[in-house]
Parts: structure tokens; sequence; C-alpha cells
């Protein structure tokens, strides 16, 4: 059996935020259960730096950079148009990129900058990139997520925190984001082979999630220390999820490569859907 030798049946995976911490580390265990990366990157110079040590660290030639920013509509749309030039199939999408905010941002399309990128972005992108995971055989979406879902709430009459911005309020509630765009994409994708998850990457300060009413716990800097052990061990249930061929669970939180406990509203279909039209309606999309 050599059929994996075929150059037309090569697996194809593409991770957003690349560069640096899991997403590298993805990259690297992809390219080493011989799938072919492509590494989706902001800013060209790091992402040049980022492939060359993917691949020193995999052994492998099997990736490649792609430039893209997932904080403008445009820059997706463009990457999506170059994706579809080069590809006709999708194997595995790991939405990995994110950041923290401090101070209240904007992207070039006025979306507060944690939801625009971390939630947003990947919304568009998703969808984009859809009709070309349902021509694997085997479609799978990862989308990373965080235990601090659980102090987030989507602040429809004020999404983008104009008003009352914090830290916390803005990554909890895009982190939540991630984790209903799943359950509704799960919805979606129904009657196809493909499976979509998202995950809580690691090994997490014990006072995360607490105190759910105000947010994580004591100080901001549990929520930006570091949120898993090391980036492989963040990286292990993404990539679980994403190549274990005998996976059959889809729309589930995992962590630890288990389905995990999950807030109520993370689990709320209607607000799922809400969230789905309002996002559609955000970046253009059709709903």
């Amino acid at each position: 059996m050599h059929h994996e030798f075929n150059p037309t049946d090569k697996k194809t995976a593409l991770v957003t935020g690349a560069n640096s911490g899991m997403g590298l580390a993805s990259t690297v265990e992809l390219m080493k259960k011989g799938y072919h990366v492509i590494m989706l990157c902001r800013n060209e110079p790091r992402g040049k730096e980022a492939l060359r040590s993917a691949m020193q660290e995999s052994g492998s030639d099997k990736a490649e950079l792609m430039i893209g920013d997932l904080a403008s509509l445009q820059s997706i749309h463009r990457f999506n148009e170059e994706f579809n030039a080069h590809y006709s199939k999708l194997d595995v999408l790991i939405n990995n990129a994110g950041v923290v905010s401090i101070k209240r941002t904007t992207t070039e399309d006025g979306f507060e900058s944690m939801m625009g990128i971390n939630h947003l972005g990947h919304f568009l992108l998703t969808n984009l990139l859809l009709d070309k995971i349902q021509c694997s055989k085997q479609g799978r979406i990862v989308t990373v997520s965080s235990g601090a879902h659980k102090a987030g709430n989507i602040h429809f009459d004020d999404p983008h925190l104009k008003r009352k911005y914090s830290v916390i309020k803005g990554y909890s509630q895009s982190k939540l984001a991630n984790i209903l765009f799943t359950l509704k994409l799960d919805e979606k994708l129904e009657n196809t082979s493909v499976l979509v998850n998202c995950v809580h990457p690691g090994a997490v300060s014990t006072n995360l999630g607490v105190n759910r009413g105000s947010g994580f716990g004591k100080t901001i800097h549990a929520m930006l220390r570091p949120f898993f052990l090391t980036p492989q061990q963040g990286a292990d249930t993404a990539i679980y999820l994403a190549t274990d061929p005998d996976l059959k669970i889809s729309g589930e939180y995992f962590y630890k490569r288990k389905v995990a406990a999950r807030s109520e509203r993370a689990q709320n279909k209607l607000l799922a859907k809400q969230l789905w039209e309002w996002s559609a309606e955000e970046v253009g999309l059709e709903k």
C-alpha cells in the first residue's frame, strides 16, 4: 500500500498564528505526521523564521508560509483567493491565532481586537474555506478556546466594548464566541464528514474561572500567565482532534483529549444562532 505517497493524496493543514507558541508546536506535530502545513502568519520576517524552525524541528520540508492578517477582512479574502489558486482541498484547519489586549484597540474594520481576531477573523476564514474542507475525506476544524470562556458573555448591546472595556470582559467574550461558533458550525455540517471541535489548551492556573461573576479571580496576571505548561502540551489535544482517524465526536469542547465541562452559556444553541447571525453581518457574509 503505497498510495499515501501519491502527491495528489497529500494531506494539507492550515494553522493560523503558526509563528510561535502553540501554533508553531501544532505545525511541527502535523509535519511529523506527514501533513503539508500552510503556516498562516501576519508578519513575513517572523513567519520565515518560524518556517525555518518548523522544518528543523520536524525534520520535514512539507510546510510553506502564507501571509494573512486576521485583523483585516480584506486580507482574509486575499489569502483565501491565493489558497484557492493552489489547493483543491483542505484536510485540517486549526484556528489558533489569538490576542490579549490590555488596552482597547481595534482592527482595521473597527472591531474590538480580541473579538475581531480571536472570533470574527476566524469566523470569516473558516466560512471561506468550508467548501475546500468538505472536499476532504475526513475534514477537521479545531478552534482554540480557553477556560476563560466561563467568565464570558456575548455583549450584543456593545459587542466591541466601546462603552465599558476590560481585558477580562473582552477576552472571555471572544473565547466564549469560539465555543458558540463551534456549536453552530457543527449543526451546519451535520450531514458532512467534517468534524469540528474546540479545545482548551492546557494546564491552567487553578483560580481561573473561580469567580464567574466578576471575572477570573485575584489578578489579571492569572489570565496573562501562559495557559499551558508548554506549547507542545497545549498542542497535543488540538493535534489529536485534527488527526485521530478514530475520532467520531463533533461540536464539543475538549481538554486533555476528553470532552470537558463548559459554562451554561457555552451550551446555549439560541445564543450560538444569535452570535452566528451577528458575526455573518459583521464580516459581510450571507447568513
